[in-house]
């Protein structure tokens, strides 16, 4: 039998990372991978996270992509397309002079900062259509470079959409094809690079399925909540990114 020796009490934290993984993607468009680590790096070899959470998000964000399909507007998404296809080869290639721990760190406070203000704040102030595409292609080449570094493409694009103003689902609509264009650019290079093994493939075959039913029932939370709501809701999913970035580079 292929794949890795694992118990079922392994077996059973890896498929409900995957379940809540799935769930956060399908609800708010990002967090797959921030809510599987937690699960994953305890039951499995940590050679085989990354890619799994690879695939997992590209699954998730599939779900999300369905439940806002019709609010796409491509004209407003390809700046941070192709700012974010650009940028990950760049943050690959820092993973060799840099630490992706220090990165998390930085990136970890300034999620929670912005959070703890967005949260606290009684005032809305957004910036509108400033800086216009070129500013928009900047974002998510910086995305990019932060997807390729250490799997972290989503946070700034969804920020700088929240300052943009809009509804949610015209957020989602350019985060998400964001996001999958850049995860599906790493599941490419991880798999030109040997890191999808066929182990990674076995679990990944009792993952993704309970991804897939997590991202649904996810989305369809998604779509009974008062836009308010959501936005708070992503809000506190930024603060609880940012608090297990930084326990995450401290611990490793």
């Amino acid at each position: 039998m292929p794949g890795p020796s694992l118990d079922y009490l392994a077996l059973a934290i890896v498929v409900a990372g995957a379940l809540l993984a799935g769930f956060t993607s399908g609800f708010a468009g990002f967090g797959t991978g921030l809510v599987a680590a937690g699960f994953w790096f305890h039951a499995l070899p940590v050679a085989m996270v990354p890619p799994l959470i690879v695939l997992a998000s590209v699954a998730g964000q599939i779900v999300g992509l369905l439940i806002v399909r019709k609010s796409f507007d491509w004209i407003r998404v390809m700046p941070f397309l192709v700012g974010g296809v650009i940028g990950v080869p760049f943050g690959v290639a820092l993973l060799t002079v840099a630490s992706p721990q220090s990165l998390k760190i930085v990136v970890g406070i300034f999620l929670a900062v912005y959070a703890i203000i967005g949260l606290t704040s009684r005032s809305k102030r957004g910036i509108g259509t400033a800086g216009g595409g070129m500013a928009d292609g900047a974002v998510g080449l910086a995305g990019g470079v932060l997807g390729g570094f250490a799997g972290l493409s989503g946070p700034l694009p969804i920020i700088w959409l929240q300052l943009r103003g809009g509804t949610g689902d015209q957020q989602r609509a350019t985060y998400q094809p964001f996001n999958l264009i850049v995860l599906s650019v790493a599941v490419v290079a991880m798999s030109i690079g040997g890191q999808i093994t066929p182990n990674v493939l076995w679990i990944a075959f009792f993952c993704l399925p309970a991804t897939l039913i997590g991202a649904w029932i996810g989305a369809h939370v998604y779509l009974r909540l008062a836009q308010e709501i959501f936005q708070r809701a992503v809000l506190c999913l930024l603060l609880l990114s940012g608090g297990i970035l930084i326990v995450q580079a401290v611990a490793l």
